[in-house]
Formats: structure tokens, sequence, C-alpha cells
């Protein structure tokens, strides 16, 4: 797994801590490609709070000691917690809800690219993959409600487009994704799991979404991709 990419160099998984998180970690410290593997989270070192932009700084300065940065995964993300939940209905949105939902699934993600692209090499092939999900395709919305995430989804997707261009231009190899996991048993989704999907386990799931990555070329960049790496409608 990941020989596409070159040996030696430094892997970040963003959001560590977590159930898929931790799972990509794992099966990126064991596939031995990678000199350094390393995993941020909000308690963790180093410290990254997609909220805090300064912590964002402060980790691609860390891993930038460490040398050629080869693979980012954000595995974060926000559904739904003591604070929040879905919305089912239009009379049921909220402002400051929809705003941290944009704060943590989009502007988050867009500082991670922001601080970490300038660390990937000009030659040979780099990805940062982040985790979308399908209910943030417009194309494919036909049941509605979760206003925020979806809004959220769709803003993220756009942003690795939009990133993808300008990375293309110095860094010909770089690949950007939005990747759709589909329905993993981790804490983001099981509250809303429902009887008759296929539910991964985070270790199926992040092997699954490292295949995808390992099978991206160049002419992927940009790509809104499940774990099967089929490309999804925008």
């Amino acid at each position: 797994m990941l020989e596409s990419f070159p040996s030696g160099g430094v892997a970040v998984i963003v959001g560590a801590s977590g159930g898929l998180g931790s799972a990509f970690f794992r099966h990126l410290e064991e596939s031995g490609r990678f000199a350094s593997v390393v995993g941020c989270a909000r308690n963790g070192v180093p410290r990254v709070d997609l909220e805090e932009e300064a912590s964002i700084e402060a980790a691609a300065a860390h891993v930038a000691g460490l040398g050629p940065l080869r693979l980012v995964v954000d595995a974060t993300g926000i559904l739904s917690d003591a604070a929040m939940v879905p919305e089912k209905a239009l009379a049921r949105i909220d402002a400051g809800q929809m705003a941290r939902a944009f704060r943590i699934n989009a502007i988050g993600p867009a500082l991670l690219v922001k601080h970490f692209a300038p660390l990937f090499p000009r030659e040979g092939k780099s990805v940062f993959a982040t985790l979308s999900a399908r209910v943030g395709s417009i194309g494919d919305n036909a049941l509605g409600g979760w206003i925020s995430y979806r809004s959220a989804k769709a803003a993220l997707n756009q942003i690795v487009r939009t990133a993808a261009v300008e990375m293309s231009r110095g860094r010909p190899e770089h690949v950007m994704l939005a990747l759709h996991p589909g329905t993993v048993d981790t804490a983001l989704s099981r509250p809303f799991a429902r009887k008759g999907l296929a539910i991964r386990t985070p270790d199926e799931a992040a092997g699954l979404l490292l295949e995808v990555i390992d099978r991206a070329r160049a002419a992927d960049t940009g790509s809104f991709l499940s774990y099967a790496g089929e490309r999804l409608p925008w």
C-alpha cells in the first residue's frame, strides 16, 4: 500500500485522536512508507485546534523540520455534539451553530491547506486529502435537511477544487482530494446510522480510503471521491 509515494518523507494525520484518524495513523505507521508519521490533535503534540489558526501554523512549522511532506490526511469534522444537532427543517437554522459548523468543517481545513501546502515538494507525488461527505453534494441532494453540515461540506469541496488549481501550477504531481468515507462506526456517524446501511469499522474505512489515495494521480486532483474510488457529483 502507498507504493505510489516516494519512499521516506513525512505523513501527517490531523484529527489523529478520533476513531478514523487513529486508524489512518496505524495504517500509515504499519506501511513503513514514510520516515515520519505525525499525528495532530486538539490535545496532542503537535497540537492542532481547527478554531485556532496559531495552532495550525505552529504544527506546520514543526512538520517542516522533519523532512519533505508527502501526505496530509485531514480526518476532522463535526456533525453533532452536546451543543448542536443537524437541522431537520428550515425553522431550526441557528446562526451560531451554522457558523460553528463552517469553522470546523470548512474554514479549519482551509487553514490547514494555507499552512501545510507550502511544505509539499515541487517534484514527486504528494497528497492533501480531507474528509468530506456525500451529503455535501449539491447534485445528489434529494432529501434536504442537515443544512449547516451539508453546506459546510459543499464549501469544503469548493476549497479543495480551488486549491487544486493553484497547487497544480507549481507542483504538477500534487493531488488534492475530498473523500467520502461512507458510514463509519465512529462518534460522528453512530447516532445517525440507519438500519440497512453498510457500516464499516474505522480500520476498514481507513484502509479503503488509503487505497483511493494511493491510486490517485495528478489528473485526479480536485476530485470528490468515495471510499470505493467513485467520482461523486458536486
